[in-house]
């Protein structure tokens, strides 16, 4: 991880400071860090799954809203996260929001910059937001390609499924994802 920007800062504090700074940040454990430039193939494979995520709510025709990265997830008082796409449903945040805060579906996509920490400590962390249902994980490499969903259980427990092609269902909320529309 690079170094942190600032340290000791609340959610609070780095919602109200991030809105005035250029670029894109994150808070982990009270230290703010700057977010990597992103690759043509990251960001190709990212607006993939945004348009997905957003296709398969409108046929679901679920109460449902698609935001793409923008968008920041509490995870504690000192922790916030800023996923490549997510997904809530209830009504339509006002426009000005920055914070979701029922968030049902996160998305990351895989940069070399982050991929151990989307994988580890973000998996972790998204889980402690009892809202949070699935956690999707994208490698945009052209030769690994996996998608590895992680699911939360009605018994508490997590179910992690690794998808290479083909369609997933994600309920709650009642989507299905076509995983190869990811990479085309």
């Amino acid at each position: 991880m690079a170094a942190a920007l600032k340290q000791n800062m609340t959610v609070d504090e780095f919602l109200v400071w991030s809105t005035t700074q250029p670029g894109r940040f994150e808070l982990f454990c009270g230290a703010v860090y700057a977010m990597s430039p992103e690759r043509a193939g990251h960001a190709t494979v990212k607006y993939a799954v945004q348009t997905e995520l957003a296709r398969a709510i409108k046929e679901a025709g679920l109460p449902c809203f698609m935001l793409p990265d923008g968008m920041t997830v509490r995870i504690s008082e000192d922790t916030a996260h800023e996923p490549d796409a997510l997904v809530y449903c209830g009504p339509r945040v006002p426009r000005d929001t920055v914070e979701i805060k029922n968030p049902m579906i996160v998305v990351e996509v895989l940069s070399p910059s982050t991929r151990h920490i989307d994988a580890s400590a973000k998996l972790v962390s998204y889980f402690l937001v009892p809202s949070i249902q699935h956690y999707l994980i994208v490698d945009p490499e052209p030769e690994r390609r996996p998608s590895i969903l992680h699911s939360r259980q009605s018994d508490g427990s997590f179910l992690t499924t690794i998808i290479r092609s083909g369609t997933v269902r994600l309920d709650p909320p009642g989507l299905q994802l076509n995983i190869q529309s990811f990479f085309d």
